[in-house]
């Protein structure tokens, strides 16, 4: 969890300040990275305009801004994949190299992605040294690899097999072997991009406690997350992007939460969301719109739940607890090995998408960009694909029908677009989630199940998805919602919690922040 993870790191090294030799160190040394008046345009749209970023050896550094604000620009700057139009970058106080030199980019930086760039199909070894193997008399010699990368994940203190397959790997593991491989090439200045997406709270423990480590040992992070929590568990300094431009860099202990919000967004005020605990109770004769009873599958056991019409329930749980299987199995994506899921009284078909969209399901995947989006296509036709059939005839929809559905959506969603024909690969993160919000809803679904629904989206974008949770509970529909974030979780009448594939606990609106983060770690906190 991230910002469910207030009380989480009671036992990781305070990250709020470094230790005064290190202090004194990063002191003595130029800034490991300083990029200067740094501007960068794609014809008349200016994605960086004048930012500058100062990063000190030795500390974890964040970089936050709403989606489009132009951290992925300079990240393609810092690590060489783009050159600035103005402006210059600066390593250790040497200018960066040209473009065309990309080893000794490697040697100077690295960015470990959200999406991994580890090979699956090939062991640890031969991802820690793709491309540079040791040749022996004109072939590879297999042995020299494996003792290299034993060495090499030996001295890093990580604890894999060099010859392990590297998609049967935690993502956790895989994230340390890319670590390992961007040291490997000299780079002490590491880029970590949304790095716990991913992971559960015990990984994001044991990842904080690791980069805490490396820094003791001369390795400066670049730290990108949406969660804010994380950037004061885990961060000494932040540095603030906004439509293209530098807005404040402070310590992170100078920059209270309210005033880091304040910076992202221009406006005042911390998260605006709609807090269930405030609402009038649920009728008590409300109609059942969803009813799960006992399902069981590969990661979960006899769940059982019931959402009535009006109603929002919160499905939550570590990653491994099996509460994303559970969504999925109720939106179609996935079939319940036994067990039986009922939408206004009518069973659906095990793992049989039309189905469910035909009785009444709707649904944002966990996914985006592999499972609720045609990236190559447009608003238009991403929003009204799971109508396609009441459109048109044969499923065929005309095109004037698709951009009514389109306009409709972009309006409805506040969706940044340059109309319904924009191709949905050319929006922000946050307005391609509003897409997949807006196919979800075309079919006016009277269930609504939304799994993570603001993964990886801006403040703002968040705001913007969860007012569509309110707001179609006063419709009266029935909204799942399914996810580990705190904020998330805040517009459900009641939260239900899964722990190793069953639920153990159920919360009314106006649970305390630690003892849902307590039932979620499988933690109690009232035992003597």
């Amino acid at each position: 969890m991230s910002d469910r993870t207030r009380d989480r790191l009671d036992t990781a090294p305070p990250a709020q300040t470094m230790t005064l030799s290190r202090e004194r160190a990063a002191r003595s040394q130029p800034p490991v990275v300083e990029a200067s008046g740094v501007t960068k345009r794609f014809g008349s749209t200016a994605a960086l305009a004048n930012v500058s970023l100062c990063v000190t050896a030795g500390e974890s550094h964040a970089l936050v801004g709403r989606n489009g604000a132009g951290k992925s620009t300079l990240v393609s700057i810092l690590t060489g994949l783009r050159k600035p139009d103005e402006g210059a970058v600066h390593f250790n106080g040497e200018p960066a190299p040209p473009i065309a030199e990309r080893d000794a980019w490697r040697e100077r930086v690295a960015c470990v992605y959200q999406h991994s760039t580890i090979i699956r199909d090939l062991t640890v070894a031969e991802n820690l040294f793709i491309n540079r193997q040791p040749v022996k008399r004109g072939v590879i010699d297999w042995t020299s690899m494996r003792r290299d990368a034993r060495a090499l994940l030996d001295h890093w203190r990580i604890d894999v097999r060099e010859d392990a397959r590297a998609g049967d790997l935690t993502v956790e593991a895989r994230q340390l072997v890319e670590i390992a491989r961007a040291l490997s090439y000299g780079a002490r200045f590491i880029i970590l991009d949304e790095p716990t997406a991913q992971l559960d709270g015990e990984e994001i423990k044991r990842l904080f406690r690791r980069i805490d480590e490396l820094q003791r040992e001369g390795v400066t992070f670049l730290f990108i997350s949406h969660h804010l929590q994380e950037v004061y568990e885990i961060c000494q300094a932040v540095t603030v992007l906004r439509d293209a431009r530098h807005i404040v860099s402070a310590p992170v202990a100078e920059l209270p939460r309210e005033r880091l919000i304040e910076a992202m967004t221009g406006e005042r005020g911390g998260l605006n969301v709609a807090d269930a605990a405030a609402r009038a109770a649920l009728p008590a004769d409300a109609a059942l719109a969803l009813d799960v009873r006992n399902i069981t599958g590969a990661d979960y056991a006899n769940v059982s739940l019931q959402v009535r019409r009006g109603e929002v329930v919160g499905l939550t749980g570590a990653t491994s607890s099996g509460r994303t299987s559970v969504g999925e199995a109720i939106a179609g994506l996935t079939a319940q090995q036994s067990g039986e899921i009922r939408v206004n009284g009518a069973a659906l078909k095990p793992g049989d998408v039309p189905h469910a969209l035909a009785s009444g399901v709707g649904c944002v995947p966990k996914d985006r960009h592999h499972e609720g989006l045609v990236l190559t296509q447009s608003v238009a036709e991403n929003a009204s694909m799971t109508i396609a059939g009441l459109l048109g005839r044969l499923g065929f929809a005309p095109p004037a029908k698709k951009q009514q559905v389109g306009r409709r959506m972009i309006e409805a969603l506040g969706i940044v677009a340059q109309g319904p024909d924009h191709v949905v690969s050319g929006l922000s993160g946050g307005n391609q989630q509003k897409v997949v919000m807006a196919r979800a809803l075309a079919s006016n679904p009277d269930v609504l199940v939304l799994i993570d629904p603001t993964a990886g989206v801006d403040v703002k974008s968040k705001e913007a998805l969860l007012s569509v949770v309110d707001r179609v509970r006063d419709e009266g529909k029935a909204v799942l919602v399914v996810s580990s974030e705190l904020d998330d979780l805040r517009t459900c009448d009641r939260v239900l919690v899964m722990f190793r594939g069953n639920v153990v606990q159920e919360f009314a609106a106006g649970w305390q922040d630690h003892e849902l983060i307590a039932s979620v770690e499988g933690v109690d906190l009232h035992e003597e």
